[in-house]
């Protein structure tokens, strides 16, 4: 079937909000299809909620809606543009979702507008875990021995005839969300009263466990001709039960045998043939190590996480293609770097992919792997060998290693060891390597992790260069194995006991440096700037005689860094690019816009550290290297660079340090005159206590240089104090703590462009939390409903003092406090692009990275058209919410603090703020009901603002039940209240009222001034998260969610009222 004519204008659902399990792979899937799409000449309306997102901006599609992704909303849009069609599997789960209710609901036919790509029946086949098992008997293919339940009882009795253990699969939920693996009937129990809530048709699959066979998954590819190719096998280095998004995954596929991999691959064309795929498509096969018995796990009938990885391990557009296929395009008719579709890639190289775990901010959550997803982000590595691309991809996650070496494993026995690494754990690798160091052998490491050996192979030669290293101090030829190898300078300078620098110097004496290669797969001879480096191999990257700059990407998606740096670094690109110059960046997130070929001129996929860095700048002689848009990533890189005489253009070092050294930024505030919370550095357990109490409990402690409000606490007492320096932070001479004054009062956040003459600020945003929330769990809105114009002109005042005084060029981003008297304090200044410029720049109109990527470049403020500090306010109003993910990690504390734990952010916009509240609240996917009970637990202090609070509730019709102490002020004050008992005096009245399934809302407020948190708060908040109940622990969140309710809700009274 040739290109569709009949249609002229198409939707694209997008993702929404980013939580774990659907991140940012989605947007950059989206982000293909639309830009796909305009270039053959169709209409594209986009609908996505997320504005932290390239996605979302007006020069992707050619209209967008940032509304809510519900029913609701799309239908709204569907009834208003009237799209000839729609594009279902490019939005993740919940595009597909959606455009499944549509069609369902009879809209698509009403607006005559058709499903394109995979039909919905295909959809359900592949979907519907019946309706695959049927298709799947059918073609002879083997599926794992299952049974559908849709009770408890039934889901015991399934698992007695299939044998335990077993796994439980919650129907139509994200990321494997609910489910697990169950030993025996207690365990079963415990997993399925979760897993039946969560799924949205109370059906859970009750299938037999095949944990410890080999994961093997395929990217496939079909048109509507039926032709269908393999894009890209990809072997997971963790057996079954780790869930794929979780494990260390490698491309091309090395340790199956010919016949195996052929068996797998044929299967993979087969099925996707058979549910008449049109489009990209994930399959994922269990392969019994000992046999070449295999069982389908699943195919995903649409562009998946893997297919980001995929596309970026091969050089295959997936989405793009994708998008022109569900036209009636066939593969030979799309062109593709220099050949077409129709060619299947053929990888000379190899890919590892590790994921990113939250746990280094959720301490206190079990790092336990299973079914369920928790990675927040991943990084890839693309070596010559194994051991290169393993190397490179663990010195890519910043997670403080530069190796594979933690010093937590140093002091464990043996017996410790193999204990530890029997159960799935984010970090077993680097136990497995330890474990190695001391010759327990390969066969007993793999009897306990079901580790395939070629991989544990590869770990030993790993150590054996290692002990090379030790024992060949100073040695060039040992030097250069361990560099062909890909072991890091870092690390090298460690085991030699030098400085990192003069391994650097020692290697460009002798000529052993790094080659770029060209990340070629369909071998048409074509040059595509997509470059890796390697200490083997020939160069293929070719210098150009126009003049460079560099951009530095974000690295991984991680809680407190998410896409919204990608969006800076993708701007700054562009802008770039239409200044004449050659745009590089340098990145390592196969997820992301910013790594995808065609964005920049050059693509160098590579580690974000100073010495991978630095060979790219050694051989490409850049006019300069931007630092300050890649978030605290890009920011860190900055000073060693600048040690080994790189030119770093736009923020400089010197006002980096002005900005994040404590002292350098008292000394500045005091010069300016500008007032700050009483505070002090300590290096000390017994200074910081002295410090707290000659400022006055309570107060904030945080580490200095910190991102994302990394172990920052509010505490209250001496002994909490001691408590946090003793084991939430390493506190010595180097690595001080901060102790402030906690102020309570109002959070204004702005952000703002200075070119040092000048200052922009295109807006000023309100916090609803008061502070002690970090900004990024608060919602935020622009522009400010509640604060002075007085305010207004101090904040202005001192953002552009603040952009002068410490030598800002280009972005930065100021938090500050207002207190009751409209004092105004200042928090801190972060001397880069910061999380809400997308957001900023979406509400104002304010393209903020373009801008300060102009000024970076020598282009003034006034030369740009700018000639005001502060621009009119818009008249609507435009709100952004945090989405967490906490169902996702089991054992996590879910209340709001100065550590920020949401994953990301929904945004709504109306010309009356409480409507925008409303959308924004719904897009971030709370669960907003005008009726039924609300259960209240207050901290002491918090009892008299909060009655007011829940009258509200009560006058609207909600029930209202709470705990004794509390109950006892409601009833005081006329509410009727029901109490319930407490857990520490062992009830279980509260855990059973919200498993009930009524209460609508809890509320749980933690005493922040006098510190004493009770165990019982902890199980409520638990409980609440694990039955998908809306939680508030701030009494802020509740106000305005009162006044939305409000505005929508109508409400009974008597006739003489």
């Amino acid at each position: 079937m040739a290109k569709r004519t009949d249609i002229k204008k198409v939707l694209i659902i997008g993702s929404g909000p980013i939580v774990i399990g659907q991140a940012a792979e989605f947007d950059y899937a989206g982000t293909q299809a639309c830009l796909a799409l305009k270039e053959e000449g169709y209409e594209v309306i986009l609908c996505n909620s997320n504005p932290a997102t390239i996605m979302t901006d007006t020069t992707i599609a050619d209209k967008v809606y940032m509304e809510p992704l519900t029913l609701e909303y799309i239908a709204k849009i569907l009834r208003y543009e009237r799209p000839d069609a729609i594009v279902p599997g490019i939005g993740g789960q919940t595009g597909l979702n959606l455009a499944m209710q549509l069609e369902k609901k009879g809209i698509l036919k009403e607006c005559g507008t058709k499903l394109l790509g995979t039909s919905s029946d295909s959809i359900e086949r592949a979907e519907d875990r019946e309706l695959f098992k049927e298709m799947c008997e059918s073609i002879g293919e083997p599926v794992i021995p299952s049974e559908i339940t849709y009770n408890l009882e039934e889901a015991k009795k399934a698992a007695v005839d299939i044998g335990y253990p077993v796994v439980l699969r919650p129907a139509f939920t994200l990321g494997g969300t609910g489910g697990g693996f169950a030993n025996n009937e207690e365990e079963l129990v415990e997993i399925g009263v979760n897993a039946f809530k969560l799924s949205p048709v109370h059906q859970v699959l009750i299938e037999k466990s095949v944990k410890g066979y080999k994961e093997i998954e395929f990217e496939v590819m079909r048109d509507s001709n039926d032709h269908a190719i393999t894009i890209c096998g990809m072997e997971n280095i963790d057996p079954v039960g780790v869930h794929t998004g979780d494990s260390i995954v490698v491309a091309p596929i090395l340790s199956l045998n010919d016949h195996d991999l052929k068996m797998l691959n044929d299967s993979a064309i087969k099925i996707i043939r058979e549910l008449k795929i049109e489009g990209g498509c994930n399959v994922q096969f269990a392969l019994n190590p000992e046999s070449s018995e295999y069982f389908l796990i699943e195919v995903n009938p649409r562009v998946s996480r893997s297919s980001a990885l995929a596309s970026k391990a091969s050089g295959y557009p997936i989405a793009r293609v994708t998008a022109k296929i569900a036209m009636g395009m066939a593969l030979e008719d799309i062109p593709v770097a220099g050949g077409t579709a129709a060619i299947e890639p053929s990888l000379d190289y190899i890919v590892a992919k590790f994921p990113r775990f939250p746990f280094d901010k959720f301490v206190d959550a079990p790092n336990t792997l299973g079914t369920q997803m928790k990675a927040t982000g991943e990084v890839m590595g693309i070596g010559s060998t194994l051991e290169e691309c393993l190397l490179k991809s663990v010195r890519s996650l910043e997670t403080g290693v530069c190796h594979f070496h933690l010093a937590k494993f140093d002091g464990c026995t043996d017996e410790e060891l193999m204990s530890y690494i029997q159960e799935f754990k984010d970090d077993n690798i680097y136990a497995i390597f330890e474990l190695i160091r001391r010759g327990v052998s390969i066969e007993k490491i793999h009897e306990l992790t079901k580790v395939t050996e070629l991989f544990l192979e590869s770990y030993k030669r790993i150590v054996e260069m290692e002990n090379k290293l030790k024992e060949n101090v100073g040695s060039v030829e040992v030097l250069k194995a361990a560099k062909a190898m890909g072991i890091s300078d870092k690390y090298i300078s460690k085991v030699w006991n030098m400085p990192e620098v003069e391994v650097y110097n020692t290697r460009k004496a002798n000529g052993i440096i790094p080659v770029f290669k060209m990340v070629d797969t369909l071998h048409t001879g074509k040059y595509i700037a997509y470059l890796y480096s390697s200490y083997t191999g020939e160069n293929a990257s070719r210098l150009t005689d126009k003049k460079k700059i560099i951009v530095l990407g974000a690295g991984p998606i991680r809680i407190g860094q998410g896409v919204e740096f990608d969006y800076s670094t993708v701007h700054a690109v562009q802008t770039i690019k239409r200044a004449g110059y050659e745009a590089i960046i340098i990145n390592n997130n196969p997820e992301t816009v910013s790594t995808d070929y065609t964005t920049a001129d050059k693509l160098y996929f590579e580690p974000l550290t100073p010495e991978d860095v630095m060979a790219i700048i050694d051989f490409e002689k850049p006019e300069g290297v931007i630092a300050s848009l890649g978030g605290q990533t890009a920011i860190n890189l900055a000073q060693p660079l600048m040690d080994r005489g790189v030119k770093i253009i736009g923020t400089d070092c010197e006002a980096i340090e002005k900005a994040e050294n404590r002292d350098s930024f008292e000394k500045i505030l005091k010069d300016l005159d500008i007032p700050q919370p009483k505070g002090k550095a300590v290096t000390n357990i017994e200074d910081g206590l002295k410090a707290a109490n000659e400022i006055g409990y309570p107060v904030l402690v945080r580490p200095s240089f910190v991102l994302g409000g990394r172990a920052m606490q509010i505490v209250s007492k001496d002994e909490d104090l001691k408590h946090y320096l003793k084991t939430a932070v390493e506190i010595d001479e180097d690595k001080p703590v901060l102790v402030d004054k906690y102020i309570q009062g109002k959070e204004v956040e702005v952000d703002a462009i200075c070119d040092g003459i000048n200052v922009f600020v295109p807006g000023i945003m309100e916090l609803v939390e008061r502070t002690g929330v970090h900004s990024g769990d608060s919602i935020s809105v622009y522009p400010t409903f509640s604060i002075s114009d007085k305010v207004k002109g101090i904040i202005l005042q001192y953002a552009k003092k603040l952009g002068l005084g410490i030598g800002i060029i280009g972005l930065y981003n100021i938090q500050f406090i207002v207190d009751p008297q409209d004092n105004v304090y200042i928090i801190e200044v972060n001397p880069r692009s910061s999380r809400t410029v997308p957001f900023l720049s979406k509400a104002t109109g304010y393209s903020l990275a373009d801008i300060a990527t102009e000024v970076i470049l020598g282009k003034s403020l006034k030369e740009q058209g700018i000639f005001e500090l502060y621009p009119e306010e818009k008249k609507r109003h435009y709100v952004k919410v945090p989405v967490f993910s906490f169902n996702k990690i089991k054992g996590l504390d879910a209340y709001l603090s100065p550590e920020m734990k949401s994953t990301g952010e929904a945004i709504g916009y109306d010309d009356k703020l409480h409507r925008a509240m409303f959308k924004a609240l719904t897009a971030s996917g709370m669960n907003l009901q005008n009726y039924g009970t609300v259960l209240v637990t207050l901290a002491d202090e918090d009892k008299e603002e909060a009655i007011p609070l829940i009258r509200r509730f009560y006058n609207m019709g909600f029930n209202i039940e709470a705990t004794s102490g509390t109950a006892d002020i409601l009833k005081k004050n006329g509410i009727r209240t029901k109490v319930r008992g407490k857990i520490s005096e062992g009830s279980e009245e509260i855990l059973d009222s919200i498993r009930a399934g009524y209460v609508s809302y809890v509320i749980n407020t933690r005493a922040i001034l006098s510190g004493t948190h009770y165990d019982d708060g902890v199980e409520i908040r638990r409980c609440a998260t694990e039955n998908n109940v809306t939680m508030f622990t701030s009494l802020d969140t509740v106000r305005v969610l009162l006044d939305v309710l409000e505005e929508t809700t109508l409400t009974i009274s008597t006739i003489d009222a």
